[in-house]
């Protein structure tokens, strides 16, 4: 009976002593482990006389069962004394502010088209869309572009295969298709601006497979060069924010129209630097022209009763002119750095009754 209370009363001590998880448990396995001190006394039972074998097993039964219930009321004091030391030491302080979050940026190609549609949206123009896989007749023929064209060459087009019946089908070279598709699904008078992606088959400083246009389209019975000329003289003077910029219309081919022009504004250089109003040099921005009467008639449009006009120009290409930027490729490198130079915090769309509207 004395090594059975010296076993508890050193086992108590111990546990009492132990100052972590790690040592209670080697207490526990050094007292009630298959090797521990108590169960080393249950041992002794079968060499003892048996009068005192019930006695002496209820009392170590007895000392187990408190030993393991004070085992686990120093677990449970340990574990509570581990959490409040991590809680002191790992703590977050919730009254440090957060952190700053970087303001997003509007790209300059959704800024450009946001302010072309402004502009023409004054002028009574619709935005209209279409899709970016075309057939041939959408994208060529039904715009007088004849099958020896050069746009239609493989090197110029990147083409799909065709579709069961043999259609040709390719990624729109332009936005014109769209222009077809109002004109065979619309009665007129039509008043649309269509921007939208196109691809071709290029790639330097100024041109990239995937770029930007814009194209407007109006038909009616009584339009004439002289609107169109108006038109997009508004639209410069608006969209570059001059009030007094020169503008020419040189003569020009394109298959679509009849007559065509180039557009082109004043501009002159210093030091390098362009600046867009009066000067002596002049830049190309634009084509245009009165809509071909073979465009009108494949389109199911009567060209005896009706006409209109046509123009078209590169997003990026205005957006570089007027923003400063020298390199059409990085508009698509994802660069944020970039953008956050070049990009904007906020919509900011010109009208035409001048400035910026913020």
């Amino acid at each position: 009976m004395d090594q059975v209370e010296q076993t508890r009363s050193e086992a108590l001590q111990a546990l009492q002593a132990a100052s972590s998880l790690e040592a209670l448990e080697n207490v526990r396995v050094a007292t009630l482990g298959k090797k521990g001190s108590l169960t080393g006394l249950l041992k002794q039972l079968g060499a003892l006389p048996v009068e005192q074998r019930k006695e002496f097993g209820a009392k170590v039964n007895v000392v187990k069962a408190e030993l393991e219930q004070a085992i686990e009321a120093r677990k449970t004091s340990l574990q509570g004394a581990e959490l409040d030391r991590k809680l002191a030491e790992e703590r977050i302080d919730v009254t440090l502010p957060a952190r700053p979050l970087r303001q997003g940026f509007i790209h300059p190609i959704s800024q450009t088209i946001d302010e072309i549609v402004a502009i023409f949206g004054d002028m009574g123009f619709v935005w209209a869309d279409g899709p970016d896989i075309e057939d041939d007749w959408h994208n060529f023929t039904a715009l007088n572009i004849p099958p020896e064209h050069p746009a239609r060459q493989m090197h110029d087009t990147f083409y799909l295969p065709p579709r069961e019946d043999g259609t040709p089908m390719l990624l729109r070279t332009h936005t014109s298709p769209v222009q077809v598709r109002s004109m065979v699904s619309q009665k007129p008078p039509i008043r649309i601006i269509v921007p939208g992606r196109t691809f071709r088959m290029d790639s330097d400083v100024t041109h990239t497979p995937m770029f930007h246009q814009v194209e407007g389209l109006v038909i009616d019975e009584a339009t004439h060069m002289g609107h169109l000329k108006g038109c997009l003289q508004e639209f410069a003077k608006a969209y570059f924010e001059v009030s007094e910029l020169p503008i020419r219309f040189r003569p020009s081919y394109f298959p679509f129209t009849e007559p065509s022009a180039e557009v082109d504004i004043g501009c002159s250089w210093s030091n390098g630097e362009l600046k867009i109003g009066a000067g002596d040099s002049w830049l190309e921005i634009l084509g245009c022209g009165m809509v071909h009467p073979k465009v009108l008639e494949y389109c199911g449009v009567d060209p005896t009763k009706y006409q209109g006009f046509a123009f078209g120009m590169g997003i990026e290409r205005i957006a570089m002119l007027k923003y400063g930027i020298p390199d059409l490729r990085t508009f698509f490198e994802s660069d944020l750095r970039w953008l956050r130079h070049y990009g904007f915090a906020a919509l900011d769309v010109p009208s035409l009754t001048g400035g910026l509207s913020r």
